[in-house]
């Protein structure tokens, strides 16, 4: 049995008894064929199992069909994380129904030498996850490759980017917990570098100063974590414990459902009812929060329709489409689960 792999398209042509340029009109469906003659460039595909060269396909179609997605995060998780590894799954998905492949690499030094690693396999665009410093942007528009951001923040008018609008989704958290009849507030925030912390804890508290309650009166305390891993929020919740029950804080929010599920299991194992006692509710809407009992209200982030809407917007700068859009902002959602419901509901 003949074991050979890679035949090429000139040992296909001898095959089927055409000519290099014939059976190329086959593969690729561009140009006429005879019905003799494209049956034999079929069969002889067929029997050679012959798969066309990347390379090749590359060099007439200026394309590669690979798209590179860096991940930049400097502490794990990464692609594991619970919002970057939905939207990883559905870039994934999108990019083959568009007959793409992808190029994965992760980031923990916020340096070049990711971007060179993609620019290197050719890829026809780029997708930068998370924040990543400027130079990086400076560096990527060197080359003229496209690219977008997705869940990072720039002040440069000429980049595309997706998120989802967390300050209005900290706005919405604030909303439902003080209509749940909640005046004092305990906050466990995540990293204030990362854009989605930040925003959402803004929110949050810009929110609550409208309905005239602020930190200064001691109706807000905010306990800033540097991770936000569940870990994080059982050490901080253990540590904090006293301040909390003292300051008889009545809803804890995190900027995160890793963070509210952590102190979650504290508030539980002291034998502290929930919601009856303390009403708690997180963000992300990780599969996590329903798992849990009681579940966890949280706060709805679309990795969908920014997973898939990352590639599709990707695909229209390949193809230089012109007027896509800088900025694509996804609204989030209050989920009510029962971590915040009061008995009588």
């Amino acid at each position: 049995m003949n074991q050979k792999l890679n035949y090429s398209l000139r040992e296909l042509a001898e095959l089927a008894g055409v000519s290099k340029s014939t059976a190329s009109r086959v593969i690729s469906g561009n140009g006429y064929a005879s019905p003799d003659v494209r049956e034999r460039v079929l069969q002889a595909v067929d029997q050679l199992r012959y798969k066309p060269s990347a390379v090749a396909r590359a060099m007439v179609s200026k394309r590669t069909y690979n798209i590179g997605v860096i991940v930049f995060r400097d502490k794990l998780p990464i692609v594991s994380h619970t919002l970057y590894g939905r939207i990883i799954d559905e870039i994934l998905m999108a990019a083959e129904a568009l007959g793409y492949s992808i190029f994965l690499k992760t980031d923990r030094e916020m340096s070049l030498r990711s971007t060179d690693y993609m620019l290197e396999q050719r890829v026809d665009g780029l997708i930068l996850v998370s924040r990543l410093q400027k130079n990086v942007i400076d560096y990527v528009k060197k080359f003229n490759i496209p690219y977008l951001m997705v869940n990072g923040s720039t002040e440069d008018p000429e980049v595309v980017h997706l998120v989802s609008n967390d300050e209005a989704g900290g706005e919405r958290a604030a909303e439902h917990l003080v209509a749940c009849g909640h005046r004092r507030f305990f906050i466990i925030a995540g990293p204030g570098e990362h854009r989605s912390h930040s925003l959402r804890l803004k929110g949050f508290c810009q929110r609550l100063q409208r309905f005239g309650l602020s930190v200064s009166e001691g109706q807000v305390r905010i306990v800033q974590s540097s991770e936000s891993s569940f870990e994080s929020g059982h050490q901080l919740m253990e540590a904090h414990y006293e301040a909390f029950r003292e300051g008889q804080y009545s809803a804890l929010f995190s900027t995160n459902d890793m963070l509210a599920l952590g102190a979650m299991k504290v508030i539980l194992d002291r034998g502290i009812r929930i919601p009856e006692d303390v009403a708690i509710m997180g963000y992300d809407n990780t599969e996590l929060s329903i798992m849990v009992h009681p579940s966890l209200t949280t706060v709805s982030v679309d990795a969908t329709g920014i997973g898939r809407d990352a590639v599709s917007l990707l695909d229209r700068l390949i193809r230089g489409e012109e007027n896509v859009p800088r900025l694509t902002e996804y609204e989030s959602h209050v989920l009510v689960r029962q971590s915040t419901k009061r008995k009588e509901e």
